[in-house]
């Protein structure tokens, strides 16, 4: 199918891209570089140089034979945005185009107000221009187990059965985010079931928990493909965060007691989790919702894992405890559903010693490149 990529440079956007293209769709990719030029004013650059969404492009082509098409360009901004959809009249869209930080959101106000600005705009332009143009396609945004919170009940599938007073109704689980970021994404999905209801979209929301990983399947031999890979408080998600601390000699950074549990997948499952929901498509009409995740942890759990694959090549990984910068729950129930997923055919890639390993020896690698001073700010919830 016609595959069109909100966001095709960032972390998840690119690797995408290249394993759309590599199961045989046709993808056009668009992006402003607005989580490069944050990392660049925020002094947060990632580990390594990644070329621009135009190179990458060349070395995909020249390496599979396989065009991905790229736009340079402001989703937010409706000529832009329309003419995309005008031309390459996509079969689906992906909807990665945000700005994906929680401690970014809280920065201050002008970092509050692009994140509001951004996600929303970019998800209200995404819903006009589908209705408009191509109404039968499936929108597949990438939304965040962190809409949850962290209720005393079981999470389910997005969707739960109250009965009240003799009578019974479906309803969206109650969201309860934990950083402006999160509350955004609660928006794009208010945003998104409201036109479904209004239009008959077609829509699948994967609530993703973090992400963490290098390589995928098409990145393997040439390292010039690889996704960004943050280590910072601000971009980085916390395992690939730990890693580059267990290298460099940096003690793991545990926010106060460390029982914060949230569910973890690794970048190979991302991309197979959104080929899946594009070609099992949700039906008209229908806010499809998935819990995007394979494994659950605690911060301390995946401190103990990081140090464990660390002693196994010789580092000295330390472990320091923290005043947490965030106003969020440290020991809590945490037990959420993830079956849908299952049911169309992922196999999860579980976080295992090999795994860890296999990254710690790519951040050796470019270990000169690490700063130190990256790795923690202290960005305070209050």
């Amino acid at each position: 199918m016609k595959v069109f990529i909100a966001g095709g440079d960032g972390y998840l956007g690119w690797p995408t891209a290249m394993n759309l293209s590599a199961n045989g769709h046709d993808v056009l990719v668009a992006d402003n570089y607005l989580r490069r030029n944050m990392s660049l004013e925020e002094d947060v650059e990632p580990l390594y140089e990644v070329p621009n969404l135009i190179e990458r492009s060349r070395l995909w082509l020249k390496k599979t034979g396989k065009k991905i098409d790229v736009r340079i360009g402001d989703l937010a901004d409706w000529d832009f945005i329309s003419s995309i959809f005008k031309e390459f009249k996509p079969d689906a869209v992906v909807h990665y185009a945000e700005q994906p930080s929680a401690p970014y959101s809280m920065l201050n106000r002008r970092a509050a107000l692009l994140t509001i600005n951004v996600n929303l705009n970019v998800t209200a332009n995404i819903i006009f221009a589908t209705r408009e143009f191509t109404p039968d396609a499936q929108i597949v945004k990438i939304g965040t187990m962190g809409e949850y919170g962290t209720p005393n009940i079981d999470i389910e599938e997005g969707w739960i059965n109250i009965d009240h007073k003799g009578r019974s109704h479906k309803f969206l689980y109650p969201r309860q985010a934990g950083s402006l970021y999160h509350t955004t994404k609660i928006m794009d999905t208010d945003l998104l079931w409201y036109y479904v209801r209004m239009w008959g979209l077609r829509v699948t929301d994967l609530m993703q928990g973090p992400v963490y990983g290098i390589f995928t399947k098409e990145t393997k031999d040439d390292e010039r493909l690889l996704p960004f890979f943050n280590y910072d408080e601000l971009f980085g998600t916390i395992v690939n965060r730990f890693v580059v601390q267990a290298v460099t000699g940096y003690p793991l950074t545990v926010y106060g007691k460390g029982g914060q549990t949230r569910g973890y997948l690794n970048i190979k499952d991302t991309l197979n989790c959104v080929r899946l929901s594009l070609e099992n498509p949700a039906d008209k009409g229908e806010l499809r919702i998935f819990n995007q995740l394979t494994e659950t942890f605690t911060v301390n759990e995946l401190a103990e894992k990081t140090v464990k694959a660390g002693e196994k090549i010789g580092l000295d990984v330390k472990i320091k405890n923290i005043e947490n910068p965030r106003k969020e729950m440290e020991e809590h129930y945490y037990n959420p559903v993830h079956t849908g997923l299952i049911e169309l055919g992922l196999e999860p890639h579980l976080l295992t010693q090999e795994v860890l390993i296999e990254m710690m020896n790519v951040v050796i690698k470019h270990k000169a490149n690490i700063a130190e001073h990256k790795i923690f700010r202290g960005t305070k919830w209050d």
